[in-house]
């Protein structure tokens, strides 16, 4: 697949960003800023971003790590070493913006936490990314993305009401944390504009789930009792969920009564539009198993592609459930310029998600591809000014080590 037209996107030209985060969250939310813009430098252990090591591999390289890591150049760098440090903080120094994600107390062992970065560079936007957020009881603990599913009650919720707790396998926790630090990130840019102050933006993994969570928690302080788990269905709108067509699997999303009457009227049924047991959307919830029973008893009388052809013609939105295959081959894809081809890059050919916003109606174009752990240390140390000799002194020095276990957050 290759973009037919794009942009090179110069919104937040002339940021840079000094990115220590790991994972999922914060590496999202710095390749979000790079996409836009902004100069990203990814600082990484020696041995690189925990995702490179998580399977599957493209040429040694996750590809969790290369979904979230384009448009940043890769700098190693010790930072249990006084040399790791100080070049550490060269880096703030000529910072913008810092995003990091270490655990409880990492950052100022390392003497890059916020007052550490301020004092280098007093402007500075330094955004921290944890599990459980500054504040609270639980302010030490990990957290990862299926951690905050299950506390913050999102599992309860998810799946057949007679069945298992299910994880979300997208990590919607993780990558909408990222989106919010991002947009903190962006909001403390701008008041630095008019105020000439930096600040520092949190996000953590606990505050997203409980914000995911708002219409639900909404529902449970009005009715004073747990929700239950509605599988695909909604909760608060009827028909709204899958049904069994005669081969295939279809999705309904009969969402408001205009869209109701249309069905009925499409499946021959207009009755049913005017039955005061179901002519509005709160009488079909109510009368919920007999209304599900009616319209599954319609939806298997046809095929799976003739009901998404009639339906989609009468305007009520529907869906097969597609596979990931199927999505990247249908023509909308192409369309939408969601995927993005690096022809040469260190991993060879290789397709990345877009960003999805446009400007301008267009969609802004990648400029570097995911990098190799380390590939722009070098470069990076000569533009702090470090000299050929320095630079030497110190790749020479530079040895893998084993991971380490100081409790960094996603």
């Amino acid at each position: 697949m290759r973009i037919q037209e794009m942009v090179a996107m110069d919104a937040l030209q002339g940021l840079r960003v000094v990115d220590f985060s790991k994972v999922l969250a914060g590496p999202l939310c710095t390749q979000y800023l790079g996409d836009m813009g902004a100069e990203v430098i990814k600082v990484e252990p020696l041995q690189g971003d925990d995702t490179r090591r998580w399977p599957p591999f493209r040429n040694d390289d996750g590809t969790v790590f290369l979904s979230v890591n384009r448009n940043k150049r890769s700098v190693a760098l010790d930072l249990k070493s006084p040399e790791g440090r100080e070049a550490a903080q060269r880096l703030i120094a000529t910072a913008d913006i810092v995003v990091e994600s270490f655990g409880p107390g990492v950052a100022a062992r390392l003497g890059i936490d916020y007052a550490s970065a301020a004092a280098l560079r007093p402007d500075v936007v330094y955004c921290s990314i944890s599990g459980f957020g500054s504040k609270g009881p639980l302010n030490r603990g990990k957290g990862y993305d299926v951690i905050l599913q299950a506390f913050c009650g999102m599992m309860s919720i998810t799946g057949e009401e007679d069945g298992p707790a299910i994880r979300s396998p997208i990590s919607p926790i993780d990558q909408a944390t990222g989106m919010h630090a991002a947009t903190g990130i962006l909001a403390a840019v701008v008041r630095r504009l008019r105020t000439g102050k930096g600040c520092q933006v949190e996000a953590s993994l606990f505050d997203t789930s409980v914000g995911f969570m708002g219409y639900v928690m909404q529902s449970y302080w009005e009715r004073g009792s747990e929700p239950r788990r509605w599988g695909s269905a909604h909760e608060s709108l009827c028909p709204y969920q899958v049904f069994d067509a005669s081969d295939r699997p279809v999705l309904l999303g009969v969402a408001n009564d205009t869209l109701w009457r249309t069905f009925c009227n499409e499946v021959g049924r207009p009755g049913l539009a005017d039955d005061p047991r179901y002519a509005t959307n709160a009488d079909r919830v109510r009368n919920r198993a007999d209304v599900l029973a009616l319209v599954a008893d319609i939806m298997r009388a046809d095929s799976r592609d003739a009901w998404i052809e009639r339906l989609g013609r009468a305007g009520i939105p529907c869906a097969p459930i597609q596979s990931v295959g199927e999505v990247l081959a249908h023509p909308h894809m192409a369309a939408s310029e969601m995927v993005y081809r690096f022809d040469d890059s260190a991993h060879g050919a290789l397709n990345v998600v877009s960003q999805p916003l446009r400007f301008d109606g267009e969609r802004p174009e990648p400029s570097l591809p995911p990098p190799k752990v380390g590939e722009h240390t070098r470069q990076v140390l000569a533009e702090l000014g470090y000299g050929e000799a320095a630079i030497r002194r110190y790749l020479d020095a530079l040895a893998p080590r084993p991971a380490s276990t100081a409790g960094e957050a996603a």
